[in-house]
């Protein structure tokens, strides 16, 4: 497995990344923007989940090319991130052609903040479309981590979560990255302690380089949930420079999952509401399509779950009473 070079979902061409919120609100939105239309699915495993068009991400469903992924905070409210995100491109003339009609395929995923702090009363409508489309108009080749974004509010059990990101190559020079939204309903570190689930697949010392503790304890493997119903969900893009089918897109997608279980715990919980989308953006095909489509999901199982400890370990506290903790409130000293 050869290293990429700035270890983030932008290390796959063809994406932009933009982030929108507002720090009073203590909430925001993601977008992930593609150059061209991307062939993707999705695959959903927590037991609360909030999402917009992924029924024709299935395969066997009509459209092949979407234009943006969209991952917004804001509950059911962050549905509208999407039509922002729709209306600015739009105005690019992007969208998929039906005669003289143009309408941009958008599928997106929310998370549950609303109980995180800040002022959420925003009046009539909620600011999510806007967030939407600012986040398309600064997208970006680059991928600021941490509280911004989807991640602005986001928590997990006993930490702020956060934005994350992380990327890979397979041996046959394909590279697979991952972007996630790290709200879950468990832990993404053991215990009471500093070190990550995700440890073991950990690289360059990307969240700490702590490793695992030298022992577990009862305590480190007892339950610990936020105990509110739909007031979880972690959220999760992976993208790859290689060509893939809608079908082959799919199952990329249940492969990474796996990172969820390496990184949280518990996971896919009925409190969660965990989805991955994944794109295929590239033109490189697969030297063969069983092996190295297995090997292409073994590393996204890998790089969700760095992403998930990144968007942890990148988290800074929300400046509310009783907001949560950082990672580095806690352990960066």
């Amino acid at each position: 497995m050869a290293s990429t070079r700035h270890n983030l979902i932008t290390d796959i061409p063809g994406l932009r990344i933009g982030h929108a919120g507002d720090a009073r609100l203590g909430s925001g939105t993601t977008v992930v923007l593609f150059d061209e239309p991307a062939v993707a699915s999705v695959d959903v495993r927590g037991g609360g989940p909030g999402a917009r068009e992924t029924a024709l991400l299935d395969p066997a469903q009509t459209v092949e090319g979407i234009d943006a992924f969209v991952l917004s905070g804001g509950s059911a409210y962050g549905l509208d991130a999407a039509s922002g995100v729709q209306a600015w491109l739009r105005e690019q003339g992007r969208g998929f052609k039906v005669r003289d009609a143009l309408v941009p395929i958008v599928p997106g995923a929310i998370l549950f903040d609303l109980l995180a702090g800040g002022d959420k009363n925003w009046g009539r409508y909620p600011p999510y479309r806007e967030f939407g489309y600012q986040a398309a108009q600064m997208a970006a080749r680059t991928c600021a981590l941490g509280s911004v974004g989807a991640g602005l509010g986001a928590t997990v059990v006993n930490l702020k979560g956060g934005i994350g990101s992380a990327s890979a190559r397979t041996a046959d020079g394909i590279t697979v990255g991952a972007l996630a939204a790290v709200n879950a309903v468990g832990s993404v570190t053991i215990g009471n302690g500093p070190h990550f689930w995700a440890a073991p697949f950990e690289q360059h010392k990307e969240f700490g380089g702590r490793g695992w503790p030298e022992k577990f304890t009862a305590n480190d493997l007892k339950f610990r949930s936020k105990g509110v119903e739909r007031a979880s969900t972690t959220l999760v893009v992976v993208a790859t420079d290689a060509k893939l089918t809608k079908s082959q897109c799919n199952r990329l997608a249940v492969m990474a999952q796996t990172g969820f279980a390496r990184a949280v715990y518990p996971v896919h919980t009925p409190l969660d509401g965990d989805i991955v989308f994944t794109a295929a953006l590239g033109k490189k095909p697969l030297p063969e399509p069983v092996h190295a489509l297995s090997e292409l999901g073994m590393l996204a199982g890998n790089v969700v779950a760095r992403a998930i400890a990144r968007g942890v370990y990148e988290a800074t506290a929300l400046p509310f009473r009783g907001a949560l903790p950082s990672w580095q409130d806690k352990f960066g000293k």
